[in-house]
């Protein structure tokens, strides 16, 4: 044999060694990618059922944002009633403070008189008193 054939059939098993080997990383590339490829479908999927219910969230609180919105509205007009019943109670208050500090003034105005006319009517029950006392020892010795 001489060195051009030795050459050649060194370059075929060498050529043949490396296409073995290509073949086997080209194949695991290809099983990597297949499992790669199954991965992201699973994810895409439930990438997919994400979406749907965030969608789905997103409506739902949109609408509960509305009614909420719509629920305060109808509130306002409560609020505004009873804002109105606490100026008019404390209207009512203030006129009441002010008919009893009017009541107050007018009792002290009038308790003078009303001290004279008991003192009188002490009196007049004194008189009334002495009176039938007088009339029974006036009629009693005659007795």
């Amino acid at each position: 044999m001489s060195l051009t054939a030795i050459s050649l059939l060194i370059i075929a098993v060498s050529f043949a060694v490396l296409t073995i080997f290509v073949v086997k990383v080209l194949k695991a590339a290809s099983q990597t990618m297949e499992r790669v490829a199954g991965t992201l479908e699973s994810v895409e999927s439930k990438v997919d059922g994400i979406t749907k219910e965030s969608e789905q969230l997103l409506q739902k609180s949109n609408s509960l944002a509305v009614d909420v919105q719509h629920k305060s509205e109808s509130l306002d007009s409560l609020f505004d009633s009873l804002q109105n019943v606490g100026t008019t109670v404390g209207n009512v208050n203030d006129t009441m403070n002010v008919l009893a500090q009017s009541m107050n003034k007018e009792s002290h105005r009038h308790s003078d008189n009303i001290a004279h006319f008991m003192r009188w009517g002490d009196t007049a029950i004194n008189l009334y008193t002495k009176w039938k006392l007088r009339k029974q020892t006036v009629d009693s010795p005659s007795r």
